[in-house]
Parts: structure tokens; C-alpha cells; sequence
């Protein structure tokens, strides 16, 4: 495994300025992080998630090549926002849109490409409107699928926000799909959205990941508001990110899982939470790292 961060990791220190890529990608090279994934988010003004084109700014382009290849830094993935159940305009103007993402991923020797299908915000109302959805969905993640497969370039669903989650679901779409290039970005939090067990749902999906994202959250149960900056998932409970390692999630359970399967891919510290950014991806790193080899070494 190699593991290395989300550039959505620093996203509050991009989005403000305080940070720009090259900063970013720096303080990978000297950390002992072993890659960085590029998540869209990170560059994109707010509200425009689903409209920004990377490739609307070239010289940013230029700029993450010069600055990774300068730094040792290996650029492993990017993920991006996609929404393919709008009107028809839309969604081909959607799926073009991940098309163009695919032949900057290749310009930049990137092969693990991770689109969305629906706006992250996006509830289920009933099972009849998933249904409905489900065929276009399809549709459309075999078409890109089938046009990445050209530059040897691995598409992925991720289980993310609130329509397309859950292990089952997942699953379900990657064998509708049934294109051998199109698998999962395995985030093993964000099934605690749509309220699945992390570690039952990551051993369900392990057999079908390219990627993995590793995060960490803080649970509170439905009937303890604890206050304001929570996320409420499906159920009703609530959700704050937090370092790797510090929140509630049985990381030592999910990682053994990981290594257990056999994966052997890149994983990608996703932090979500309050804390300062690089103490968080510095902990989470060190967390991570500990655990796998604990998990590697046992003591006898």
C-alpha cells in the first residue's frame, strides 16, 4: 500500500489563501506521505462543484506537473463532482465534462479517476426514485468507463453523500455497470452518512476497490444534539470529522480488514475535521502508519 493525502485535506488553508498547491504539494514531499490524489473541490469557488473544469485554468495545470515532479510527489488520483440525473443536456454536457477530466488525468499520468453521479447533497425521497435514477446512472458510468478504458485509466464510484452510499448500493452499480475498469473508491466513513457500520460495510466493498480513502469521524447518537458544525446523516445522528485515529470508528478493525483483503493500493488520508489541517494529516499519517505496522508485526 502507499499512503498519501487528498488534496482535500487542506482545503480550508486553499480555499483562504493560506495555502496554495505548491505549498501543499511541498509539504507532502517532506512529510512521509507517499502521494497525493487531487480532489476538484479543492481548487473549484464554492457552488460551482458540478460546473468547474480543471482544465479552465492550464497554468494551475502546469503549475501541480512542475511542482510533484520537482517535489518527488506521485500524482495517484483525482476525484471530482459529477450530477448524471439532470435533463439530457445536461448529462451529456456532464459526461463530456468527466471525459475532459480523463484526458487531463492521463496528460498528467494519473490512471485512478473517482466521479460522483448525483450532486453530494442529494437525498433518496423513495425507493421508486432510485430505481428511476438507477438505469441513467448506469448508462452513463459505463460510457465513461468504457472511454477511460482507451488510456488504460481505472473509473470509480465513490460511497459519498447521501444518494449513491451504502455498500449495497455500490456494489449493485458496479455490477450493472459490468466494465472491468469500473470499481470504488472505498471510503471507509462515509457509509456512517446513510447510518451502515463502517467496518461491516469495508469488508463488503474491499473486493471491488481501486482506491481507498481513510478517515475518521466522531459519532453522536440521534437523541444527543451536540451542537452546531455536526453533520446529520439519514438516520438522524450526527457526524464531525476528526483526526485519524482520535474519533470513534474502529480504525484498528478497518485497516486489519484492508491488509486482511489483500489490497494493496494507494490509500488517501481524507481529513474532514476542525483541527489545524497539517497536525491533522501528520497525526493521521503517524496513526495510520503505527497501526498497519502493529498489524504487520504482531507481538508473539
Amino acid at each position: 500500500m502507499k499512503i498519501g493525502f487528498s488534496s482535500y485535506s487542506f482545503s480550508d488553508k486553499m480555499l483562504t489563501g493560506e495555502m496554495s498547491i505548491v505549498d501543499v504539494i511541498e509539504w507532502i514531499g517532506k512529510s512521509d506521505g507517499e502521494h497525493l490524489e487531487l480532489a476538484t473541490v479543492s481548487f473549484s469557488p464554492k457552488g460551482t462543484d458540478t460546473a468547474w473544469n480543471f482544465d479552465d485554468d492550464p497554468d494551475l495545470i502546469e503549475t501541480i506537473r512542475s511542482a510533484a515532479a520537482t517535489n518527488g510527489v506521485e500524482l495517484s488520483g483525482m476525484c471530482m463532482p459529477a450530477d448524471f440525473i439532470g435533463d439530457a443536456a445536461d448529462r451529456v454536457a456532464q459526461i463530456e465534462r468527466v471525459k475532459q477530466h480523463i484526458r487531463l488525468s492521463d496528460s498528467l499520468g494519473i490512471r485512478y479517476l473517482r466521479h460522483d453521479v448525483t450532486p453530494w447533497a442529494r437525498k433518496i425521497r423513495d425507493v421508486v426514485e432510485f430505481e428511476e435514477k438507477f438505469a441513467i446512472i448506469v448508462d452513463a458510468s459505463a460510457e465513461i468507463a468504457r472511454f477511460a478504458a482507451q488510456y488504460d485509466i481505472q473509473t470509480s464510484i465513490e460511497n459519498h453523500g447521501f444518494f449513491m452510499n451504502g455498500s449495497e448500493h455500490v456494489r449493485r452499480l458496479i455490477a450493472a455497470v459490468r466494465e472491468p475498469n469500473f470499481k470504488t473508491t472505498l471510503d471507509v466513513g462515509n457509509f456512517l452518512c446513510v447510518d451502515e457500520d463502517p467496518l461491516i460495510a469495508t469488508r463488503a466493498n474491499l473486493p471491488e476497490a481501486s482506491f481507498v480513502h481513510l478517515k475518521d469521524f466522531y459519532i453522536r447518537s440521534y437523541d444527543s444534539f451536540p451542537g452546531e458544525g455536526w453533520l446529520t446523516t439519514s438516520g438522524g445522528n450526527y457526524l464531525r470529522g476528526s483526526i485519524v485515529g482520535f474519533g470513534d470508528m474502529d480504525m484498528r478493525g478497518i485497516l486489519s480488514s484492508v491488509v486482511t483483503s489483500g489490497y494493496d493500493g494507494y490509500v488517501s488520508i481524507e481529513f474532514e475535521g476542525k483541527e489545524d489541517c497539517l497536525f491533522a494529516c501528520e497525526t493521521g499519517l503517524t496513526n495510520a502508519t503505527r497501526i498497519l505496522e502493529e498489524l504487520r508485526s504482531p507481538i508473539s
